[in-house]
């Protein structure tokens, strides 16, 4: 498969969106987290190794739209031209939020969309008010006690709580609605190393805390009943996605694989990713899929139609560009494998520490799927501090 695969003109009738629709600029390091607002999914933000958070309307204004129709139009169906020529739209930036002392990590939005937490290298999470850009929160005494904040969700009725999972191998949970941040409401602490990732399940019991570490297990916590169920997989566990049924979720890990599961019996359902060029796989691909030394988020996207994942290593190319895989859900079969430009400048070269100069590659670390709205959306950020937003042709 091309590996400018958003650029060959026929797919079928998988309606999935390969034309890129603009790029969210004005980060001064890695894009670490990208989310949507809660519906109907009109707008992003994205967390960075700069401390600041950036609300975005993905879609261009008007004059920009104008003025770069030209430069779009040639990125977008000419795969022999260099991203470093032809620079897609800029998004418009809405809104900056600075109280981070350290990186940005993790974001999540409320489904009122008034509030957002954050969390990163603070061990604190920020509870966020959208229209003001302060704080209105910090919960971090008796908090994390050391290393950053991996992740944080809202969870419970009305987004009443905050999950959080960090590198001091705890998952705690804290109420939003109290008064005093000074104690999390329940600390959960039998994982073995650094949390990376957590979901919530609403559906079975309706309080159920999924936990991935990289310890390589994903812990299930029911935490009415006072139940652990534990998972083990071959790697560190990077990324988990749930279904809105619940009954399965998505888990990636350091051995180059996603999995989709069955909770209910530990069950693998089907495998993504990990196929080298000549195995005779449908989805087989120059290089495959690769994810074995940092965190790589994976998510269900179209309506759970596909599993939309980034990747550690650059496009096959010269100029160091990224990339973005997706694959049918039921089936395992590679439906697309995109190319994200670096855009306005193109990579940066660093030296290293022999002296000699090196070129950086545009790693695909974070994706976000708009699941509300009109039209299939999804987002990508990564090492560029670009984020790059595809849409249907």
């Amino acid at each position: 498969m091309d590996e400018y695969d958003n650029n060959t003109p026929s797919h079928g009738k998988d309606n999935f969106p390969r034309k890129i629709l603009s790029q969210l600029r004005g980060s001064n390091g890695p894009v670490h987290a990208v989310t949507y607002s809660a519906s109907p999914g009109t707008y992003i933000l994205t967390g960075s190794a700069d401390r600041s958070i950036r609300l975005y309307n993905p879609i261009p204004s008007s004059t920009t739209t104008n003025a770069s129709s030209t430069q779009a139009s040639s990125f977008i169906t000419k795969p022999s031209q260099s991203p470093l020529t032809a620079s897609p739209p800029a998004g418009r930036l809405i809104q900056t939020y600075t109280s981070h002392g350290y990186e940005v990590l993790s974001l999540t939005v409320s489904s009122s969309n008034a509030t957002f937490a954050s969390s990163g290298g603070d061990r604190a999470v920020f509870l966020w008010d959208v229209s003001t850009a302060q704080t209105i929160r910090r919960f971090s005494n008796a908090g994390h006690t050391t290393g950053r904040i991996n992740n944080v969700i809202f969870a419970g009725v009305d987004d009443s709580l905050l999950i959080s999972g960090g590198h001091d191998t705890t998952v705690r949970i804290w109420d939003v609605r109290s008064q005093s941040s000074a104690k999390p409401v329940q600390v959960l602490g039998e994982a073995k190393d650094g949390v990376t990732s957590l979901v919530f399940d609403s559906q079975g019991t309706g309080a159920e805390v999924l936990a991935g570490s990289v310890d390589g297990r994903v812990r299930t916590y029911d935490v009415r009943m006072g139940r652990l169920v534990t998972d083990v997989f071959p790697g560190a566990v990077t990324s988990l996605c749930l279904t809105r049924d619940g009954k399965t979720v998505l888990v990636g890990s350091l051995d180059s694989k996603i999995r989709l599961m069955d909770r209910s019996n530990g069950q693998c359902l089907r495998t993504y990713g990990g196929v080298e060029k000549g195995s005779g796989d449908v989805g087989a691909a120059a290089g495959g899929w690769t994810n074995k030394e940092i965190r790589v988020q994976s998510v269900l996207g179209g309506g759970e139609r596909w599993v939309v994942a980034g990747d550690e290593n650059g496009a096959e190319n010269s100029n160091g560009e990224g990339r973005v895989w997706a694959w049918d859900l039921l089936t395992g079969r590679l439906v697309a494998k995109l190319g994200v430009p670096w855009g306005p400048g193109g990579g940066k070269v660093v030296v290293g520490r022999d002296g000699k100069e090196k070129e950086r590659k545009n790693v695909v670390s974070c994706v976000a799927w708009k699941d509300s709205g009109f039209g299939n959306q999804f987002c990508v950020g990564g090492t560029s501090g670009v984020v790059t937003v595809y849409g249907e042709a």
